[in-house]
């Protein structure tokens, strides 16, 4: 069953017109992995820091991985947009998708360091639930970006795609697709434990019209939202279930992998994929036919979001509570009757914005 989630607005964006003179943004690009030697010098508690002075108000961003396109973009407009408000910026990130443990040691980085406000990605969705609560009982913000916590208000905020619709929207779109076919259901998840991986799971099944258990649904696998191992995961699906006609993917990554597999069986031409992200190359991929739709989010609008939400507690206003959906949008150049759609030429304009 999908928890309530909190239906607080929270702070609205607001314009702001600081003017930057002298402050400089501080990027921690790397996370918690090995770092080569043309990198900036570690600090004694291993994380590095690149040079220059920041602001006043510090916040530090930590994502599930450094990889993920998703995170990436996360990470990059955080960088832009704290350098625009004139304030510092952190990035740390866990080694791979679930790495808890990475997350957690970001976290009591973060509170060391005293910064004014944190966001974070949750790879597990109870496992950082400690880490938050040191850094909230010291007067730090968190806020959850894209994941939600379990309970979803052990953070002072969330700002995420409504993951359980974005779910849902998947599903409607391929089970249209089918039309009067059987449906024959191969399910490439996340991560388990991850509160996005459970909504858009769920979310899914109500849109294609399953339950859990249902015979049609023929396999599922967790992929940890790789491409590497969701191709992997759908090589050996295929196997059992060469007649599958309808993919579920927890993300591009997972649905390029899937198209990859299937790909090579030759059966492109009998399965329709769907996925969620809607990034750049996400959006081509549709255009290219490699899956059917796409559910594009707003990573970008996320981050703004929670940095404006941390400035305004930091300068003495109203803290950021309850969650904000930040939108999420079917992409596709085959529209279906009953569900609104935006095509790939509005996808490539817009993705990640």
């Amino acid at each position: 069953m999908r928890s309530k989630q909190l239906t607080s607005s929270g702070p609205a964006r607001r314009a702001r017109g600081r003017v930057v003179a002298a402050a400089a943004v501080a990027v921690l690009a790397l996370g918690l992995s090995a770092c080569g030697g043309d990198d900036p010098p570690a600090d004694a508690d291993g994380t590095q820091a690149a040079p220059g002075d920041g602001g006043d108000i510090s916040i530090g961003l930590i994502t599930k991985t450094e990889t993920n396109p998703f995170f990436v973009t996360m990470r990059e407009v955080a960088a832009e947009y704290a350098q625009e408000q004139g304030i510092q910026i952190t990035a740390l990130a866990g080694e791979f998708d679930g790495d808890n443990e990475g997350q957690v040691q970001a976290m009591e980085n973060l509170i060391a360091q005293g910064v004014d406000g944190i966001m974070i990605t949750p790879n597990n969705s109870t496992g950082v639930l400690g880490a938050i609560e040191q850094a909230r009982a010291q007067g730090i913000v968190v806020i959850a970006l894209d994941t939600a916590t379990e309970p979803e208000d052990a953070v002072d905020a969330t700002f995420a795609t409504d993951n359980y619709e974005a779910g849902r929207l998947q599903g409607a779109y391929v089970r249209a697709v089918l039309g009067d076919e059987e449906p024959r259901l191969i399910m490439l998840d996340g991560t388990a434990g991850g509160t996005v991986d459970t909504f858009r799971h769920d979310g899914f099944l109500e849109g294609f019209g399953l339950e859990e258990g249902d015979p049609a649904i023929l396999g599922m696998e967790n992929t940890q939202g790789d491409q590497n191992t969701a191709q992997t995961a759908m090589e050996n699906l295929l196997q059992r279930n060469p007649d599958v006609n309808a993919v579920y993917t927890i993300n591009e990554p997972a649905a390029r992998g899937g198209y990859a597999a299937i790909e090579a069986r030759g059966l492109t031409d009998q399965v329709t994929i769907g996925s969620i992200d809607g990034g750049c190359q996400g959006v081509q991929d549709v255009a290219d036919g490699r899956y059917a739709a796409t559910v594009m989010q707003f990573p970008a609008e996320m981050v703004r979001q929670g940095i404006d939400a941390i400035i305004q507690a930091a300068e003495g206003g109203e803290p950021p509570s309850g969650f904000v959906d930040t939108g999420s949008v079917v992409i596709t150049d085959e529209p279906v009757d009953g569900i609104e759609s935006e095509d790939t030429a509005w996808g490539l304009e817009n993705c990640w914005g």
